[in-house]
């Protein structure tokens, strides 16, 4: 199995398990700036040099012996799930990609078809009803990850806790987990805990939203997408994330955790 979604710096300063739509296209720059002493030019999600990613075959057996022996801090980040499925709606559903495209080829046709989703047209920029689409979204996500149907259950909507898992259950341990929404808090704990060939200051780093702009603005609080049948869906898929990462659950109008994340617990729980 290895280290799916692990990214480690060149000079080994630090490992970072990815999870997405959890602020990681500013984790990756920070890590490849703290490096190379600039950001990389364009999505670093497409960086195919200068930062080791399991998905890069000459990266992994790098990964998987530092990793093992624990040379360097990890870490990784995680986000209030009720916002990080709504983005991943906006993102990935109704919005156009980097290439020009739907996401996944097919994979808007077909919720248009089986579920009834609207998406705004062809470009994403017309006038639909947030609410209905969305919730009909999560009746899609739910099937995909309790059935896996009608397909595979996608990364950006699959429950934080799997992703944070893989990497406990082949042998990781986390130094630290933070929150998105205290992103320079955690952020800087990272950094007071590593030494990098190039100082970064966390105050002068600009956010690297790569999907902002893909699709609609969301025009409704996020409270007014989640009616009863919307949260029993959430708690069904992300009850381990809520658990696990502090987060508000009765409250999707509160995006920020309820308290700390205790790190034994995560390693307890995920690593079974």
């Amino acid at each position: 199995m290895g280290f799916p979604g692990t990214w480690m710096t060149e000079s080994e300063s630090v490992v970072y398990r990815v999870v997405p739509k959890c602020a990681c296209s500013t984790i990756g720059q920070i890590m490849y700036f703290s490096d190379h002493g600039q950001f990389f030019d364009g999505d670093i999600h497409d960086s195919t040099t200068g930062l080791h990613k399991w998905s890069q075959e000459a990266s992994q057996p790098l990964i998987e012996k530092n990793v093992k022996k624990h040379k360097s801090y990890a870490f990784t980040c995680v986000r209030n799930p009720y916002t990080r499925i709504l983005s991943s709606f906006f993102d990935k559903i109704c919005g156009i990609q980097r290439n020009g495209k739907r996401y996944r080829g097919n994979l808007v046709p077909l919720l248009v078809q089986k579920y009834g989703i609207e998406v705004g047209g062809d470009d994403g920029k017309q006038d639909f009803d947030q609410i209905k689409s969305f919730r009909r979204f999560l009746l899609f996500a739910r099937d995909t990850i309790r059935w896996k149907k009608p397909m595979e259950p996608d990364i950006h909507w699959s429950a934080m806790s799997g992703h944070v898992s893989t990497f406990i259950v082949n042998g990781g341990r986390y130094d630290h987990i933070f929150f998105t929404e205290h992103f320079n808090e955690g952020m800087q704990v990272v950094l007071d805990h590593i030494k990098t060939p190039h100082k970064v200051n966390l105050k002068k780093i600009p956010k690297f939203n790569e999907s902002e702009g893909h699709g609609p603005k969301r025009l409704h609080p996020v409270e007014d997408y989640f009616d009863d049948l919307s949260r029993h869906l959430v708690w069904e898929i992300y009850k381990r994330d809520f658990q696990l990462f502090k987060y508000d659950f009765d409250n999707p109008g509160n995006k920020f955790p309820l308290g700390e994340i205790d790190l034994d617990e995560v390693h307890a729980k995920l690593g079974e």
